[in-house]
């Protein structure tokens, strides 16, 4: 499913203008962007969590020429499902 996918999906089920089920998703995704930015976990029981994990610096190597480069610290976001979704995946 990818976000017009979404958005038809909202708007059939809460009976509302395309336009107004696309402003809701995007101040859904909004939100959760915002909050990932500021270092914070989103949580959606059942569902799922967000979350960023942050990376220190090291040495690496460039695979073409095995020259050493050195990695700059990062933050990466994260996903991890919640039990409710293993269990409806798995099912």
């Amino acid at each position: 499913m990818n976000k017009l996918e979404l958005i038809s999906a909202l708007k059939a089920e809460a009976n509302i203008s395309k336009s107004e089920a696309a402003k809701v998703v995007q101040i859904f995704f909004d939100s959760m962007a915002a909050a990932m930015a500021k270092g914070e976990r989103v949580e959606i029981r059942g569902l799922c969590s967000f979350f960023v994990k942050e990376y220190k610096s090291y040495t690496g190597r460039n695979p073409k020429s095995g020259e050493k480069v050195i990695i700059k610290p990062k933050k990466l976001p994260f996903f991890k499902s919640g039990k409710e979704l293993k269990e409806r995946v798995d099912n």
